[in-house]
């Protein structure tokens, strides 16, 4: 078909995306998902406004809705980033490993060497119980970490129901580390001290 005098003429708009400024200032949903999951893990949900975490963030709180409907959807994206890196995430890392008492250690060397100076977010999320979204997720994750250590006391001949106490050891004792790592840090072992109490610690589970 002949194109005509008029069609030539006519021009169709490109209608090109345009950046809200806040993105292309690096002020993204993830740099509000980490902080807020950072209070949430030191002071717990209770602790968490909008204006002093847009202020900690050099931005406004146009930016956060640009990114979240409310402070209930900002909540929900923190906890799905706690429970994804720091138990989906931890778990997939331990899985190539040859057997349940080396995953074992290597979790525990993470928690209490590499890692010891890094309080666990449940300690926070815990303190003020009774948020919907909270509390299902909490429990979520508890139930997974303490299911996982017992699978690998399992793994490491320990019979089922005793892995299950064994396990519930173990995560006691490393939310206590946590919580005295924010009271009172010069009372936990340190260093060589630290590498001695992983020792015990693999004794007591799976002697």
């Amino acid at each position: 078909m002949q194109e005509t005098q008029a069609d030539a003429e006519v021009q169709v708009p490109v209608v090109q995306a345009q950046e809200h400024p806040e993105v292309a200032t690096g002020q993204h949903r993830d740099a509000w998902t980490r902080a807020a999951l950072e209070v949430l893990g030191e002071r717990g949900v209770t602790g968490l406004a909008i204006e002093p975490l847009a202020r900690s963030l050099g931005t406004t709180k146009g930016s956060f809705y640009w990114h979240f409907r409310d402070r209930e959807d900002l909540i929900r994206a923190a906890l799905e980033r706690w429970e994804n890196a720091e138990t989906d995430a931890v778990i997939a890392m331990l899985g190539p490993l040859a057997d349940g008492g080396s995953r074992l250690r290597e979790l525990l060397t993470a928690i209490f060497l590499t890692h010891a100076d890094v309080p666990d977010r449940s300690v926070g999320l815990a303190a003020h119980p009774g948020h919907p979204a909270v509390d299902e997720v909490l429990a979520r994750v508890t139930r997974r970490r303490i299911d996982y250590v017992a699978e690998q006391l399992v793994a490491a001949g320990i019979d089922a129901e005793e892995s299950r106490h064994r396990a519930v050891l173990a995560y006691t004792a490393y939310l206590g580390w946590s919580t005295m790592m924010r009271s009172t840090p010069e009372v936990l072992p340190r260093r060589e001290q630290a590498a001695a109490f992983v020792e015990s610690l693999m004794r007591l589970l799976v002697r």
